[in-house]
C-alpha cells in the first residue's frame, strides 16, 4: 500500500478525527453483543493517545435514515470504549452530531483526551456526500484518519468528502486489510487458491471474473455453486438458481479452462424437503439428485475434494460459506473448510461478512492468518476495483 499512515506523520500537539467502523451488532436491550469492530479499532486509537494527539472518533451505527433516532446512538460504543481503554471517553448525544457545544469541546480538547461524535448517519448529508457536512467534521480537527475499512467501498462525508478539506492518512487496521488482501491478489506465494461461496451469484461474479486472471485453483461452494452446476446440465431440484446468471456461470468456467485454473464444484450435496433444521435430509451424488429437494450443504466426497485442493495451497482466499451454516444440520461443509484452513501451513485470509461470523462461530479466527472487517469492501478489493476510502489519502 503506497498510502500514508499514522506512522508517517506527526500527530503530536494535533487534533486528529478518526473515522472508525463502530457498526457493532446490538440486541433488543441496546446492549453490544459482539465487539469486534471496537477492538479491532484500538491499536490505531492508543498509537494517537501515546503520541499526544487528541482524538475525535466518529462511526455510523445501522441505518437510521438520516435522522436522529436514539436506538441507533452510539452512547453503548462510547461505554465499551471507556472500559476497554480505561479511560473517559466524552461523548454528547447531539442530533445533528456537530453542534456548538461539540465544536466548542473539540476546540478545547487536550492531547490524550478521546471524544466520540454522535452517529454520523444521524445527518441525511452523510451518505449524500454533502460537502457542508464534511466541511464541518473537517473544522473539528487538523487532520483525517480512515481506518473503517468496512465502509472504505462508500463515498460519505465522514469517509472520503471530509479528505478535501484537511490531510488524511490511514489507520493501522486499513494499512492490514490492504497489505493482506492486496499482496494475497498482487503478490502472492503460490499456489494461490479462492474459495467463493455465499447465496448470491451476481455479487460474486465480477469477483470470479478478476480472480481468474489471479489465482491457480477456484473452489465455489454454497449456494452460488447451484447456479454453476445447472450451467454444466445437471438436475439441482429446488436449490437456489440464478436463471439469468447461467450463460454468465458458463463463460466463466470456460475461461477458467483457457486460463488453466482448476475450478471445483460440489460433486455431492447434503440436500432437504424443506429450508429447516428439522427437514428430511440425505447426500445424494450430483448425477442423481432430485427434482423436490433443495441442497444445503456439501456432501463428504466434497469435503474429501474441497480439503485436497487446500492442502496443496500456500495462499488461500475464502469468501462465503458452503452451507446453510447457521443451521447445525447444514453446518458441516462450513465447519469443514474452516478446520481445513486453521490446519493449513498457508496464509490464510477471510473475506469478512458470513464467512468470518462462521470461522468466529467455530472458535477458529486465531487460527486464520487474517480475518478482514469489511465484507463488502474486501469483495470490492478482490474485485480490482479502487476504494474510494482508500484513494483520499495522501500517497508515500
Amino acid at each position: 500500500m503506497m498510502k500514508k499512515s499514522i506512522k508517517d506523520i506527526s500527530v503530536s500537539g494535533k487534533r486528529v478525527i478518526v473515522r472508525c467502523d463502530f457498526n457493532v451488532p446490538l440486541n433488543e436491550e441496546g446492549e453490544i453483543t459482539d465487539d469486534i469492530r471496537i477492538t479491532s479499532a484500538l491499536p490505531t486509537i492508543k498509537y494517537l493517545i501515546e503520541q499526544n494527539a487528541a482524538v475525535i472518533l466518529m462511526s455510523h451505527l445501522g441505518r437510521p435514515k438520516g435522522k436522529a433516532d436514539p436506538k441507533f446512538s452510539l452512547r453503548p460504543v462510547a461505554d465499551r470504549l471507556s472500559s476497554l481503554l480505561d479511560q473517559e471517553i466524552i461523548f454528547k448525544s447531539a442530533d445533528q452530531v456537530v453542534n456548538d457545544e461539540i465544536k466548542e469541546i473539540s476546540a478545547n480538547l487536550q492531547p490524550k483526551q478521546i471524544m466520540l461524535l454522535e452517529n454520523v448517519r444521524f445527518r441525511k448529508e452523510e451518505t449524500e456526500n454533502d460537502p457542508k457536512f464534511s466541511k464541518e467534521l473537517a473544522d473539528l480537527a487538523d487532520i483525517f484518519v480512515n481506518d473503517a475499512f468496512g465502509t472504505a467501498h462508500r463515498s460519505h462525508s465522514s469517509t472520503t468528502g471530509i479528505a478535501e478539506f484537511i490531510p488524511a492518512v490511514s489507520g493501522f487496521l486499513i494499512e492490514k486489510e490492504i497489505e493482506f488482501l492486496g499482496n494475497a491478489i498482487e503478490n502472492p506465494e503460490r499456489p494461490l487458491l479462492a474459495i467463493m461461496g455465499g447465496a448470491k451469484v451476481g455479487d460474486k461474479i465480477p469477483v470470479i471474473e478478476n480472480l481468474l486472471d489471479k489465482v491457480d485453483s477456484l473452489i465455489i461452494g454454497g449456494g452460488m455453486s447451484y447456479t454453476f452446476l445447472k450451467a454444466q446440465g445437471y438436475e439441482v431440484g429446488l436449490s437456489i438458481v440464478d436463471e439469468e446468471k447461467i450463460e454468465m456461470a458458463k463463460s466463466l468456467m470456460d475461461k477458467a479452462i483457457k486460463k488453466g485454473v482448476t475450478l471445483l464444484l460440489p460433486v455431492d450435496i447434503l440436500a432437504a424437503k424443506e429450508f429447516s433444521n428439522d427437514a428430511e435430509a440425505s447426500v445424494f451424488d450430483i448425477k442423481d439428485f432430485p427434482k423436490d429437494w433443495m441442497g444445503l450443504d456439501i456432501g463428504d466426497k466434497t469435503v474429501e475434494l474441497f480439503k485436497n485442493e487446500i492442502m496443496k495451497a500456500r495462499t488461500i482466499i475464502w469468501n462465503g460459506p458452503v452451507g446453510v451454516f447457521e443451521m447445525p444440520k447444514f453446518s458441516k461443509g462450513t465447519r469443514s473448510i474452516a478446520n481445513a484452513l486453521a490446519e493449513s501451513d498457508a496464509v490464510t485470509i477471510i473475506g469478512g461478512g458470513d464467512s468470518a461470523a462462521a470461522v468466529r462461530q467455530f472458535g477458529l479466527s486465531e487460527k486464520m492468518t487474517h480475518i478482514s472487517t469489511g465484507g463488502g469492501a474486501s469483495l470490492e478489493y478482490l474485485e480490482g476495483k479502487t476504494l474510494p476510502g482508500v484513494a483520499v489519502l495522501q500517497d508515500r
